[in-house]
């Protein structure tokens, strides 16, 4: 009888104990868990971090960073993505030192990376390879065409008005916006003629260079002083044969002169994507009504 009642009093101890280690580990694992970098999942099976979201001082940064680290790589996590804001920028030199690459950088914030599979191949693409720019031929009825000479050049010489394309700008919109700022000539849209593909450009990367025709619909020039020295209307004959024009520039404005003749174009139409639902412009060969 003494050995029984001894024997529930030491099974109901260890059942307390084990009760106390059970909750004692789970709230270990919450712990945890809260001392990891949560971040946002993508479709790739990968996380980004958000300095400005989840704050974390820097005497705490490389041990969280480490534990995520492990938590990722034990949940077969991809590529981990850090955005860390300007007033974060001493989190940069800690996540180099655990193997981070730069990825790319805007005015307030630059975005590091880790590729985590061992087995896997790094298929992260490379960020902004190609710049994109237009430029505009804009011909009035009395056949002279709206020509520029920039405020800072190395040779002397016109150019057609144009610029670098905006973040969530498309060609046209581009081409009529660069007119405008430049000449202060309102302009819509008539076609695009002709795509030019280069190399090893500025910040070394690709560059495309998009001609588009417009209508002129005002007249009255206003260069803009900032960026331009000169602007005028220039005869068209005079355009194809002067001295100071480059020649792919020449070959630009036949173009637009063959299109106009053949009664062909290169028309634009907007949309939103049926599975994205982001707009698009899409650009299409067709005939003039």
């Amino acid at each position: 009888m003494f050995n029984a009642t001894r024997a529930k009093e030491t099974n109901r101890k260890v059942s307390k104990r084990n009760t106390i280690n059970k909750f004692s580990t789970m709230t270990t694992t919450k712990s945890d868990t809260n001392n990891l970098f949560k971040g946002n999942s993508d479709r790739f099976n990968g996380v980004t971090v958000d300095s400005s979201v989840e704050s974390c001082e820097i005497e705490d940064f490389a041990k969280k960073l480490q534990d995520s680290l492990t938590s990722w790589s034990e949940d077969n996590k991809r590529g981990v993505w850090f955005k860390v804001a300007i007033e974060h920028a001493d989190w940069v030199p800690i996540l180099a030192k655990n193997g981070f690459n730069y990825h790319h950088a805007k005015n307030d914030f630059v975005m590091m990376y880790k590729w985590l599979p061992k087995d896997e191949t790094n298929n992260i693409p490379p960020y902004s390879h190609t710049m994109l720019g237009v430029g505009a031929v804009v011909i009035n009825d009395k056949s002279e065409i709206l020509v520029v000479r920039e405020k800072y050049w190395v040779l002397p010489h016109w150019k057609l008005p144009g610029g670098y394309v905006e973040p969530g700008e498309n060609l046209a919109d581009a081409a009529i916006r660069e007119v405008f700022e430049e000449t202060r000539i309102n302009t819509e849209y008539l076609s695009l003629i002709n795509v030019r593909h280069a190399h090893y450009g500025m910040f070394n990367t690709s560059d495309l260079y998009v001609v588009v025709g417009l209508k002129p619909l005002s007249t009255d020039i206003e260069l803009c002083e900032r960026e331009i020295s000169e602007c005028m209307w220039m005869d068209v004959n005079e355009y194809l044969n002067h001295p100071n024009i480059h020649e792919l520039n020449k070959f630009f404005v036949h173009s637009y002169l063959e299109y106009q003749k053949s009664n062909f174009k290169i028309d634009c139409r907007h949309g939103i994507h049926q599975v994205l639902k982001k707009p698009y412009t899409v650009y299409f060969a067709t005939k003039n009504d």
